[in-house]
């Protein structure tokens, strides 16, 4: 009987000794922020639902499977978590060094959608197909690369400790690492995302504690550069016309302006709880078109109502509000300006995204955080959690 128990003991001694490490105030499990995982992995699998009941009546885009959107948006969220846990795992150090490498790559990618690899997708020539209907759209991966490389200009002297503040030579290589994928990006031309980027921009260099001058400047030449890609042509038609229905939605309300006009109908209908998932008229009708990716938020409106859509900007509001933190207690510039970086990516395109469908912001074609079909968005969000997480898990213990 005491041989028994003693070996028992030793039996059960090692499994307490790995759960008490894995739960020690030192353990790498504990210095992940998961209020902010957790958060985000809500989000995506409310997404999962939304692109379900968007997609699983239209035959001509499911090729008569019903579950053919949702096993594919849950394939992407998997991937995208696998890269979240390997940025997490590789820690800001190791992640520094490779930065040059990952914006290279990027910046190859962009001009091969400009080459006669891209493709043109609803009117926007941004993505690289492959085959077995896998597609690629670089401008998502452009946003981290900004974040990435304005990060690592911005703070190489201030982190040395030879300045309090970036010098003018790193603002205005920062703001050279910025300008220049958002110039390839401007000629496919993607105006939604190169608005993303201009944002994220400006965030970095406010974070960065750069001087207000550089922020006003910016200001300025961006105003000056939209007359000017206003007056030059550079937009296509379609653009333009997005434009001129957001300025007057009652231009043409059949035409241009159908998108915003249906989302608004199914947002409205939802009322306080929705009609329920599965059982939106509108979504169910299939009367908006692209709702599994950019009006994806008309399916939450309608089906899941007032309530369920804000839901879903709470867990938005608990993202950003754990990746402020992760700023503010970060251990050196470097974190703190990607994580800044981070927050204004995910806030500007989560606003741009909700407003089109409600009608306040221009229809710009660009995804909703987590929530919009499209493997490329997903793995770029989830690959800014895990810079985040990597930033976090270098704070000191205690904080």
């Amino acid at each position: 009987m005491t041989s028994y128990g003693s070996y028992r003991s030793f039996r059960l001694a090692p499994q307490r000794s790995s759960l008490s490490r894995a739960l020690a105030k030192d353990s790498p499990l504990r210095r992940l922020d998961w209020v902010m995982l957790l958060a985000a992995l809500a989000l995506s699998l409310v997404g999962s639902l939304l692109v379900w009941s968007a997609t699983r009546g239209r035959d001509s885009l499911t090729h008569g499977d019903p579950q053919y959107f949702l096993y594919r948006h849950l394939t992407n969220l998997l991937i995208g978590v696998g890269l979240c846990v390997g940025v997490t795992l590789l820690g800001t150090r190791r992640l520094r060094t490779a930065v040059p490498f990952v914006y290279l790559a990027v910046i190859l990618m962009l001009f091969a959608v400009l080459s006669p690899l891209g493709s043109t997708i609803n009117g926007a020539h941004s993505w690289i197909q492959f085959g077995g209907g896998f597609s690629v759209q670089p401008a998502e991966f452009a946003k981290l690369a900004i974040v990435l490389g304005m990060a690592v200009v911005l703070s190489a002297r201030v982190d040395a400790g030879e300045r309090e503040h970036p010098p003018t030579r790193s603002v205005l290589q920062g703001l050279a690492v910025a300008a220049f994928p958002m110039c390839v990006v401007m000629l496919m031309p993607d105006l939604g995302s190169v608005m993303v980027m201009a944002v994220i921009m400006l965030g970095v260099l406010m974070a960065s504690g750069a001087a207000n001058r550089w922020v006003f400047g910016i200001l300025g030449a961006g105003t000056a550069g939209a007359l000017a890609v206003w007056k030059l042509g550079i937009l296509s038609q379609y653009q333009i016309d997005r434009f001129a229905a957001f300025a007057n939605p009652a231009l043409d309300p059949s035409g241009v302006g159908y998108n915003t006009a249906q989302a608004r109908i199914a947002i409205g209908s939802g009322g306080l709880t929705g009609m329920g998932l599965f059982h939106g008229t509108q979504t169910t009708g299939q009367f908006v078109p692209e709702q599994q990716t950019d009006f994806v938020f008309s399916v939450a409106g309608e089906e899941l109502g007032f309530a369920g859509g804000l839901l879903m900007i709470g867990l938005l509001g608990v993202i950003l509000w754990r990746a402020c933190r992760t700023a503010r207690q970060a251990p050196d510039l470097y974190g703190t300006v990607l994580a800044a970086g981070t927050v204004s990516w995910f806030a500007f395109q989560a606003f741009e995204n909700i407003g089109m469908n409600l009608g306040i912001m221009p229809v710009a074609g660009i995804p909703l955080p987590f929530v919009s079909y499209g493997g490329s968005s997903m793995f770029a969000v989830w690959i800014a959690i895990g810079l985040l997480q990597s930033v976090r898990s270098q704070r000191p213990i205690g904080i």
